[in-house]
């Protein structure tokens, strides 16, 4: 894992589209299409779902939106409290802002909780949500399968492990998941871009992505991949990219092999990519759903993530594991 070297400063942005971002004309490429490369970030602080206490609230004033920033700048800044990752960090503001003085841990509020300095610039807009469709701003109900499946692993979290398979993918270093939608933590991309593939890589994991654009048909429907097989073409100025053939569970370890996914890249003005993503899984959501990511360019490089160089703590979970095991036979 890394550490930026800065706090939780908040920035206050609009996302709507300008006249001027509509008439934004890209940087072309080689080959004539927009140019993606570079270096970008997904700090936004507008939660994944629309909190209930704003169900009919799909965006904030303006006003709003500075109290929320000077809220969240008094809480924050400085490290001297927990850091707030995803979501947390418009949660714990809205509800501070109301008067709630509600907290939070980072982790489990006893051994080694990360500070607020391990928190990066996150970015204001004046949506209550990422997710645009459904209209509710909340991901559709769960499938029986997928329901089940939640469970299963709540109650797997809750006992001794019995092996490292009993622990999550991102516990194990494996994959962080795909496609990423996590925010202010290490959630940076690199694009690179060529006239036949588009790379794109997250910080988290350093999961790396090759999108064809040469036409070809996915890979055979019994190849599975974590992030699966990706195809793209351009639809004017926007990288549209398809992709398939997921492994289970590559996706908030709740997706099944049917999962589909279509992305959609397109630079919105010259520091922002406009990143709109929908995804498809009929054994676990009851329908499709839609979020939109504004990612802005980043001045930093992607930074190493050195999972398995010092993944000590799945060594010590499976050992308390064991511990916890041998404390039950003595008992009895």
């Amino acid at each position: 894992m890394n550490l930026r070297p800065f706090g939780l400063m908040i920035c206050l942005t609009a996302f709507a589209a300008s006249s001027q971002a509509q008439q934004y004309r890209a940087p072309l490429s080689s080959d004539g299409h927009p140019d993606l490369q570079g270096f970008w970030a997904n700090n936004n602080a507008t939660p994944l779902e629309r909190p209930a206490e704003l169900a009919n609230h799909p965006v904030l004033t303006d006003a709003e939106v500075g109290v929320m920033r000077k809220k969240a700048e008094e809480m924050f800044i400085g490290g001297k409290v927990d850091a707030a990752f995803g979501d947390n960090v418009f949660l714990a503001t809205w509800a501070n802002m109301k008067g709630l003085k509600i907290g939070f841990k980072s982790t489990d509020g006893e051994t080694g909780d990360y500070s607020s300095e391990w928190n990066d610039h996150r970015v204001w807009d004046n949506r209550t949500s990422l997710i645009t469709d459904p209209a509710d701003g909340r991901v559709p109900p769960l499938t029986a399968r997928a329901r089940k499946l939640r469970e299963d692993q709540r109650i797997a979290r809750e006992r001794p492990a019995h092996g490292p398979e009993d622990r999550s993918l991102s516990e194990r270093c494996i994959s962080r998941g795909s496609p990423s939608v996590s925010a202010g933590y290490q959630s940076y991309y690199q694009v690179v871009q060529t006239p036949a593939a588009v790379m794109v890589m997250t910080e988290m994991f350093h999961d790396a992505r090759v999108i064809n654009l040469e036409s070809r048909p996915h890979v055979a429907e019994n190849v599975h991949q974590w992030l699966g097989d990706s195809r793209g073409h351009w639809e004017g100025d926007t990288l549209v990219v398809d992709t398939t053939n997921y492994k289970a569970n590559a996706f908030q370890s709740l997706s099944s092999e049917k999962l589909h996914v279509t992305e959609r890249f397109t630079r919105q003005d010259a520091e922002t990519i406009r990143y709109e993503i929908t995804l498809n899984d009929p054994d676990t959501w009851t329908k499709p759903w839609s979020l939109t990511i504004p990612l802005q360019r980043s001045a930093q490089p992607v930074y190493e993530y050195a999972c398995h160089e010092g993944n000590i703590g799945l060594m010590g979970i499976l050992a308390g594991a064991r511990a916890d095991d041998k404390a039950a036979i003595s008992k009895r």
